[in-house]
């Protein structure tokens, strides 16, 4: 079974279990795990940031990064289709208390004059004020979109013109980063706050963080425990995400090539692909998620009309070969 459903599907390589196996530790809300100390500080200098707090889930370290920027009564403002507004259940208001209000873009990108328009500015007892605008690069329910750095620059002048703060999900960054060149440190300079993926295109079993500015990252660290999510020699999963940025990152260029290989086969332009995500528009979306599991591949619904399909470091060449002959004879069975 060739399994496209997510990157978060993955498992540890050899070399990164003998990594875990070997990996120094000690207690990590005690702040005494060397492991997790590293991979903190390699993950904030990789994009120009103070600090970084480990996380088991990127939805944590969402959680904690928008929470940090936003208060209860206070407003995120992001794209309709954004992970943090479809994706996390809900944990932003149930925690945090905070409310959202949202843009729409076909290909989840910054519009600026949107934003512009949502953008409450503190007018007293009336009206909720912005407190925060959310980004997300790539962008997942668009297909793996990358935000373009243009549009990025742009949003951070003009936050930085009306006093707002910026975050970004950048649970997938490293396929940006992969798919543009742009540097981390360009990517880093747009946020105030960010979260990072370990455990999607970089392949480690568990493992995000939160990075921004010391004093946001010491009291998410409060928060984090707070949330039950403090963890102890847990530097045996932070030793996967340093074998990951040592290993993994420039190979998500083959996930890319591989993206738009089973894009071509289901009759999207592999041109709109930018890296490793790959949404297909169908009617018959049930059928044909069902059609191709009978073939030997699994691919995921994620709308009544849409499926996604997902390449990544467990899906081989050869893999991405074989899905393609299968999701091309699916796409061309007519519905019904």
């Amino acid at each position: 079974m060739i399994d496209l459903r997510s990157d978060t599907l993955t498992r540890p390589t050899e070399a990164m279990r003998a990594a875990m196996a070997s990996a120094e530790v000690g207690d990590d809300v005690y702040a005494e795990d060397p492991t997790v100390n590293a991979l903190e500080d390699r993950v904030a200098e990789l994009f120009g940031h103070e600090a970084a707090l480990f996380t088991p889930t990127g939805s944590l370290a969402n959680v904690l990064a928008v929470r940090s920027l936003v208060g209860a009564g206070q407003e995120v403002l992001c794209e309709s289709s954004a992970h943090i507004a479809r994706a996390e259940l809900g944990a932003h208001g149930a925690i945090t208390g905070l409310t959202m209000r949202t843009w729409t873009h076909p290909r989840g990108q910054v519009d600026l004059a949107a934003i512009e328009h949502l953008f409450a500015p503190d007018m007293g007892p009336f009206f909720v004020a912005t407190a925060a605008v959310s980004v997300e690069c790539t962008h997942n329910f668009a297909g793996g979109a990358v935000l373009p750095i243009d549009d990025l620059t742009s949003l951070r002048a003009w936050a930085d013109g009306v006093g707002t703060r910026l975050h970004m999900d950048g649970a997938r960054i490293w396929n940006a980063h992969v798919a543009t060149g742009t540097p981390l440190t360009e990517y880093g300079a747009i946020a105030d706050v960010m979260a990072v993926c370990l455990s999607k295109g970089l392949g480690a079993p568990v493992g995000s963080l939160m990075i921004g500015g010391r004093d946001a990252i010491a009291e998410a660290r409060v928060w984090r425990k707070r949330l039950g999510g403090g963890m102890r020699q847990v530097g045996i999963l932070a030793a996967a995400g340093l074998h990951a940025l040592d290993h993994h990152v420039e190979r998500l260029a083959e996930d890319h090539e591989h993206a738009r290989l089973l894009a071509e086969a289901c009759g999207v332009d592999p041109d709109t692909v930018d890296t490793n995500i790959v949404v297909v528009e169908r009617d018959d979306a049930g059928r044909f998620v069902a059609a191709a599991a009978e073939e030997g591949v699994r691919v995921a619904p994620v709308g009544p009309r849409a499926v996604r399909l997902v390449t990544h470091l467990d899906v081989s060449a050869e893999d991405a070969r074989r899905a393609a002959a299968v999701l091309r004879r699916v796409a061309a069975t007519p519905a019904g």
